[in-house]
């Protein structure tokens, strides 16, 4: 790999029946990007992640916070928190970036 663009990330989706898709795997790291319709069905993940946003805005469910987010904005999940994205714009779309372990890093 040596570019990854959201128009080549976004395109790589179509014709696929899931919202996401992993598009480089190095050592630990895993990047996908990550495009749900309408309602985001994801359930806590067993390694930590890191969201960036590559387009769109709505609601970031992270454990017990929900906060407005915005296109450019970097967003930390640790492992097996619940966490979502609600009442976002059609046009939502985000990079996700697992790394480490199962269980997710120590503090």
């Amino acid at each position: 790999m040596s570019r990854l663009t959201i128009e080549c990330a976004l395109s790589s989706l179509d014709g696929q029946d899931k919202p996401f898709k992993e598009l480089f795997n190095h050592g630990s790291l895993n990047i996908e990007i990550y495009k749900p319709e309408g309602v985001d069905p994801q359930q806590p993940h067993r390694r930590d992640e890191i969201y960036v946003i590559a387009s769109g805005s709505g609601y970031f469910v992270n454990g017990e916070s929900r906060e407005k987010f915005e296109r450019g904005e970097v967003l930390f999940v640790p492992a097996g928190v619940v966490h979502r994205f609600e009442d976002f714009t059609s046009d939502f779309s985000t990079w996700v970036f697992f790394y480490g372990p199962e269980g997710g890093e120590s503090a």
